[in-house]
């Protein structure tokens, strides 16, 4: 009855490292910074079909760039520069 409940939350097996080419989607997404005002959100689909790339599906939304903002950073030599650097959006997804 015990073995039954065992609750280990660190064990994923839907975890992978490595694509089914046999049939399956990849999704990958990105953000890339256009310009001060702009970025793009790009997400794209692979289609695996019997060890194929059969399609390759790509999604561009436009959306507002969050802005700059500053940063210390150290080179080797321990000498620190202000750097103005893009704000980066989070990517969170969820699948059903």
């Amino acid at each position: 009855m015990l073995l039954a409940c065992n609750d280990d939350t660190n064990q994923n097996e839907d975890i992978t490292n490595e694509v089914n080419k046999d049939g399956s989607v990849e999704t990958s997404v990105a953000v890339k910074h256009i310009d001060s005002l702009h970025d793009v959100v790009v997400t794209t689909h692979k289609v695996w079909y019997l060890y194929n790339e059969w399609k390759t599906i790509e999604h561009y939304d436009t959306v507002p760039a969050l802005g700059a903002t500053q940063k210390i950073a150290e080179n080797e030599a321990g000498d620190e520069k202000m750097l103005t650097l893009n704000k980066e959006y989070e990517i969170f997804i969820t699948v059903k």
